[in-house]
C-alpha cells in the first residue's frame, strides 16, 4: 500500500514537472531599488500622483471646514507642510472663503535621484477660476497674480510609509514654458 501511494506521489510530482515545463515562462520584471521603484518611470508616475492627488485636495478645502485640510496635510511634509498648516490656519481664522478651482495643464517629470529618493516635477497650474474672499465678499488676490503659476515641485519618498511626500513648491523658470 505504502509502495502504491509512492508510487502515485512520484506519478503525480513527474506528471507536474512535466506540464510546468510546457508552461510560458514569465519574462523577468525589474527588480525595486532601495527607493521601492524598479524604474525612472515607475518613480515619476508615482511622484506625479501624489502632486494631482495634491492638487485635488486642495481644490476640496473648505476653509471654514479644518477637517478638509487635513488630505493636504497627508500629502505633503517638512517645509512644505509647515507652509500649508500656516496658510490654511491664517485663512480659517481671517474667514476667508475660496471658490474656483485650480487646473494642472502642464506636468512633467524633471529628476529622480534614487539614492535619495527625491523627485522633481514641473508644473503650470492654472489658477486664473480660484478667487479667496474676505468676510465682506472682497478678493483678497493681489491683483498681479498671474491666471497660469509655474511651479516647481520636490517630493520625498517617505521610506516608512512607502510614498511620495511633496517637500517643497517653488516658482520656477524655463521649459516647459506656462
Amino acid at each position: 500500500m505504502i509502495a502504491r501511494r509512492t508510487a502515485a506521489l512520484l506519478a503525480a510530482t513527474a506528471l507536474a514537472a512535466a506540464l510546468s515545463a510546457c508552461a510560458p515562462t514569465a519574462s523577468p520584471t525589474p527588480s525595486p531599488t532601495s527607493t521601492g521603484f524598479a524604474s525612472e518611470e515607475e518613480a515619476f508616475a508615482a511622484a506625479e500622483a501624489t502632486y494631482r492627488a495634491y492638487v485635488d485636495a486642495l481644490n476640496d478645502v473648505d476653509l471654514s471646514d479644518p477637517a478638509t485640510f487635513e488630505p493636504v496635510y497627508a500629502l505633503t511634509s517638512g517645509d512644505a507642510a509647515d507652509q500649508e498648516r500656516r496658510t490654511l490656519s491664517a485663512y480659517h481664522a481671517d474667514d476667508l472663503t475660496v471658490a474656483g478651482q485650480s487646473k494642472l495643464t502642464v506636468l512633467e517629470p524633471v529628476d529622480w535621484d534614487p539614492g535619495t529618493g527625491r523627485a522633481r516635477l514641473a508644473s503650470c497650474v492654472d489658477v486664473s477660476q480660484v478667487d479667496v474672499k474676505d468676510p465682506a465678499g472682497k478678493s483678497v488676490v493681489a491683483a498681479e497674480r498671474p491666471d497660469v503659476q509655474s511651479v516647481l515641485v520636490t517630493l520625498q519618498r517617505d521610506a516608512s510609509q512607502g510614498e511620495f511626500k511633496i517637500i517643497a513648491l517653488d516658482g520656477r523658470d524655463g521649459q516647459p514654458a506656462c
